[in-house]
């Protein structure tokens, strides 16, 4: 049945595939399905152009094409997102709310004792890591690590 409704889309089999792969790509978040979806189409419209009974375009040719051209183009897609930075975040550190805090100096709300005690910081208390203090006094956030804020005297 599926064999005999490819048969009869004819060359528009190879389009019908590119746009039911983008219309997929579409409700994704990522470009994934981009390249083949666009190889697809690109094979589609060499059918339409040279028909399906071409002797040098039977269905094999077609789907060797489609696989280097999706692979081609996904090699391209990629080195063109990579130099246009599209990738990259305006805020690297957007979720991670502990490298946000580095820098902002706090009131230690449990004594460091054994380079271990807490700090309250907003409404959060974190646990934090440097070197023997007393409750009360200032500290800085200098670094972070694994939910552990690395302090040092203010």
């Amino acid at each position: 049945m599926v064999l005999s409704f490819i048969q009869a889309l004819g060359p528009w089999t190879w389009v019908a595939i590119g746009l039911l792969i983008l219309g997929i790509e579409i409700m994704m978040p990522s470009t994934l399905l981009l390249w083949p979806g666009l190889s697809a189409l690109a094979v589609g419209f060499i059918t339409l152009i040279l028909g399906t009974d071409a002797a040098i375009w039977p269905w094999q040719a077609q789907v060797l094409v489609f696989l280097i051209l999706a692979v081609v183009l996904a090699i391209i897609g990629k080195r063109i997102m990579k130099n246009r930075k599209y990738n990259e975040s305006e805020n690297p550190i957007l979720n991670e709310r502990g490298a946000q805090l580095i820098g902002q100096t706090a009131i230690l709300a449990d004594p460091i004792s054994n380079g271990m005690g807490r700090v309250k910081i907003g409404d959060t208390t974190w646990r934090v890591k440097g070197d023997d203090t007393k409750a009360g006094a200032k500290v800085t956030v200098v670094d972070y690590d694994a939910g552990t804020l690395i302090v040092e005297s203010a």
